[in-house]
């Protein structure tokens, strides 16, 4: 399967239902009252982490998503059916940005994390819910809610507790190989690997993962070569084994280059508990190589260990303690995503389900904005979510859009701002000429 990392989807919940006007109609109950029901709720788009999934290359072509549009309410105080839900499943280890505001929404991390990444619109009230002492057969029902959309970037870095670094050609998939159930593509020219490749190690009833990484080159923390894309998949493994290729010139220089490039990235890579290993030691004339790189690992207090992939010398040494030093080191926290595609406002959000909510407006005072062509716009959340659920094809509905207007001043503001008879009013979709006198 190809493997994706970063994907961008749109997600749109569903419209809520309308609410219904209807009056009670029974022999002999010649009077019944309204009796309208309210519409159903939309149903919400929800993000949800599940195992065995390594890529996001199902949304490489699939990227718009819609959930479940409700029912309309009827009469005799029937409500109606909620939307269906629409699960979207991810990797563990995606991060949730929405594209617009570059923030970050959510960060699944576990096995049925989810995230409600757009909210379902609400029922509209039916006629019923409006009869009061002074209107006793209200002749209007609001309109549902239409859904929350966003347009969301989704980005992928494997939960894996082992990480498998190196310069190209140095072995690491040779060594995973040796190391897990793994088969991955092996040959002996530089990138072989480009795209991770994973693999479990069983060790006493406990299963590492394995992540052979894409080599990387000096500069990959600028984002040269495979840079960034290898190194975004690091920063959530538990521990590295830094692997060298003990055939060639320099090992120690090679050694200080890797360590150097994540000492330059940052996210705390450099201190990342690790296993230093000299690789092809059954290459013959590689001895005083693994004996200088031993000592350079040493001076930097770290463990050394030279093995064989190819024939499989100290590979059972080397599956001991990569277990033993996984057992002892802590998982990393989710919250440290240095190398995100946005940077981050804030913490990562995680949880069993997290709902974004917009946040309250503080006043209730309205904005109006006289535009380029004459006409003005009226602006306040709440009010304009009000007026976009007034039915106008009921017969009640302007009596309670002109109330609306008049609980918010809406017409006073509007003359102080220059408005006069005739002139054009938007209130989000809603059009109409102003008249002063409709609000009485």
């Amino acid at each position: 399967m190809k493997f994706v990392d970063i994907a961008e989807i749109f997600v749109k919940a569903g419209r809520g239902g309308n609410g219904a006007l209807s009056f009670r109609r029974e022999k002999f109950v010649p009077k019944g009252g309204p009796d309208g029901g309210d519409g159903g709720k939309g149903g919400d788009v929800i993000i949800e982490a599940v195992g065995g999934i390594v890529t996001l290359a199902d949304f490489e072509y699939d990227r718009r998503f819609q959930a479940g549009h409700a029912g309309h309410g009827a009469g005799a105080m029937k409500t109606g059916s909620n939307g269906k839900d629409l699960k979207i499943f991810v990797p563990c280890g995606t991060l949730i940005f929405d594209r617009d505001d570059k923030k970050l929404l959510a960060d699944l991390t576990e096995p049925g994390q989810s995230f409600i990444a757009a909210n379902g619109g609400r029922g509209g009230k039916g006629n019923s819910h409006f009869a009061n002492s002074q209107r006793r057969a209200p002749k209007f029902a609001e309109k549902g809610d239409e859904g929350e959309e966003r347009n969301l970037i989704l980005e992928l870095k494997l939960i894996a507790d082992v990480g498998l670094a190196g310069f190209p050609n140095a072995g690491k998939s040779s060594i995973l190989s040796a190391i897990s159930g793994a088969k991955p593509k092996i040959a002996g020219y530089p990138f072989t690997t480009l795209t991770p490749n994973l693999g479990v190690l069983s060790v006493d009833d406990a299963k590492v993962v394995i992540a052979d990484l894409p080599g990387l080159i000096e500069g990959a923390h600028e984002g040269k070569g495979l840079g960034l894309q290898f190194l975004r998949h690091v920063e959530r493994t538990r521990i590295l084994l830094h692997v060298i290729d003990l055939s060639q010139d320099n090992p120690v220089e090679t050694f200080n280059a890797l360590i150097n490039e994540f000492k330059e990235y940052g996210a705390d890579l450099a201190s990342r508990p690790c296993i230093v290993i000299g690789n092809k030691i059954d290459i013959e004339g590689t001895e005083k190589n693994s004996e200088l790189l031993k000592a350079e690992a040493e001076k930097n207090s770290l463990r050394y260990m030279a093995v064989s992939a190819l024939t499989g010398e100290n590979i059972t040494e080397l599956i001991k303690s990569v277990a033993e030093l996984v057992r002892i080191s802590p998982k990393v926290s989710p919250s440290d995503n240095s190398d995100s595609l946005f940077p981050l406002n804030g913490e990562a959000f995680s949880g069993e389900l997290i709902t974004i909510k917009p946040r309250k407006r503080k006043n209730n005072f309205v904005s109006i904005i006289k535009q380029a062509d004459g006409s003005f716009r009226v602006e306040h959340e709440n009010f304009e979510k009000s007026v976009a659920r007034i039915n106008f094809e009921h017969e009640d509905a302007l009596q309670k859009f002109s109330r609306l207007l008049k609980a918010l001043n809406v017409e006073e503001a509007l003359e102080l701002a220059g408005a006069k008879e005739g002139d054009k009013v938007y209130i989000g979709d809603v059009e109409f000429d102003f008249e002063p006198e409709i609000v009485t």
